[in-house]
């Protein structure tokens, strides 16, 4: 009998702007105008979430239903959804409120400044199982830097190429500082009130990592992993293919605990595995799949698409038992051609300037919305 499939939901963040890749703010208006929105600090971008679901056909056409709704609202503003995670042409030294009156947000405003007016993605896989929540978050945590090499969007801040391929990570702020390797459900609540206490985290959301645990009642009652690290992925392919791929490996996980658990199968302490996991991440923040990375085993260097091909051959063999090896195929595709950060970079230093590339994704997503979507369900 084959596993069932987790659960799963996006996060998903947006800027808006026009059509040369300005950045317009309206975040405020449209979480009026449209039900399922939600502002963020900063008006040039908001949020939408999306209901857990199985069935990769459902979800997909619930990643751009929602798309669609706030295009068609933009476009009588002439507006439009523009691509890349960070202010690409924006005045990235401005902040631009969405509620002056909100102390929360002149709280972020305050401490962050424009490090965190980004747009990302955050994938949920639902895990009730305590145990099996932690060792997943263990093993993501150590594994995050593929995902956002795969995810890398945002190379260009405020009009120039910075030569990172995810801008947004790098100079995303990560609080608290230093975050464990949480051996159990114990473990995490002890950790998150004593930062609480000591004023490292202002509210129990107030954990900014690449992946944490997340639930009704944080940090009590859990019942998902919370994936953060990854830049926003326009092109719903690859996005439902990434998602595969940590679930696939998650549910791996579930199988082989004793070899894929960091804090059973590595021979690094979990203060050492910590230590590679960040370095890793900031690799991949600079370089994505060109980065040489660690493996988390055993401190080993690797090339960063090596380590995320021999992953895919990883979960082949489960990928085919439950019928999703079909989903994994957009990511061959992404390593040979390069993430929307490489793509980007090569054309920008080709001579095609940033306002052109993304008048030129905002149409691109545009017509991967409208594209038909009849069969998605179908596939599963």
């Amino acid at each position: 009998m084959s596993a069932p499939r987790l659960l799963k939901g996006f996060e998903v963040e947006l800027f808006t702007g026009r059509l040369c890749g300005e950045n317009v703010g309206v975040a405020s208006e449209a979480a009026r105008d449209l039900p399922g929105f939600v502002t963020e600090p900063d008006r040039r971008n908001l949020e939408y979430i999306t209901e857990p679901l199985s069935d990769y056909g459902l979800l997909k056409e619930a990643l751009l239903t929602p798309r669609r709704t706030l295009r068609t609202w933009l476009s009588s503003r002439g507006l439009t959804l523009l691509p890349g995670s960070t202010l690409s042409l924006g005045d990235s030294e401005r902040f631009e409120r969405s509620d002056p009156g909100n102390p929360y947000h002149a709280l972020i405003e305050a401490t962050y400044g424009t490090r965190v007016v980004t747009a990302s993605v955050h994938i949920n896989l639902g895990i009730t199982d305590l145990p099996q929540l932690f060792a997943a978050v263990r093993l993501v945590r150590c594994e995050a830097a593929l995902l956002l090499a795969l995810s890398a969007s945002s190379p260009f801040l405020g009009g120039q190429n910075t030569g990172r391929h995810s801008q947004r990570w790098h100079q995303f702020p990560l609080t608290p500082k230093c975050v464990p390797l949480f051996r159990d459900h114990r473990h995490y609540i002890e950790w998150v009130e004593e930062q609480l206490r000591i004023g490292s985290m202002r509210n129990e959301r107030h954990l900014w990592t690449s992946v944490r645990p997340n639930g009704p009642e944080r940090p009590y009652r859990l019942n998902r992993l919370e994936l953060r690290i990854c830049d926003l992925v326009t092109d719903p392919a690859e996005l439902i293919a990434i998602t595969a791929l940590l679930e696939l490996r998650v549910m791996l996980l579930m199988q082989q605990p004793e070899q894929l658990d960091p804090l059973i199968a590595s021979s690094l302490s979990a203060a050492e595995l910590v230590m590679l996991a960040d370095a890793n991440d900031l690799a991949a923040s600079e370089a994505s799949l060109d980065a040489t990375l660690h493996h988390w085993k055993d401190a080993a260097p690797l090339l960063c698409r090596d380590w995320i091909t021999a992953l895919i051959e990883s979960v082949q063999p489960l990928a085919v038992e439950i019928g999703l090896s079909h989903r994994l195929k957009p990511l061959m595709t992404l390593l040979e051609n390069g993430n929307q950060a490489m793509r980007w970079q090569s054309e920008n230093t080709a001579g095609r300037s940033i306002a052109d590339l993304l008048h030129a994704g905002s149409l691109t997503m545009e017509e991967q919305e409208l594209a038909d979507h009849s069969c998605s369900a179908a596939l599963g």
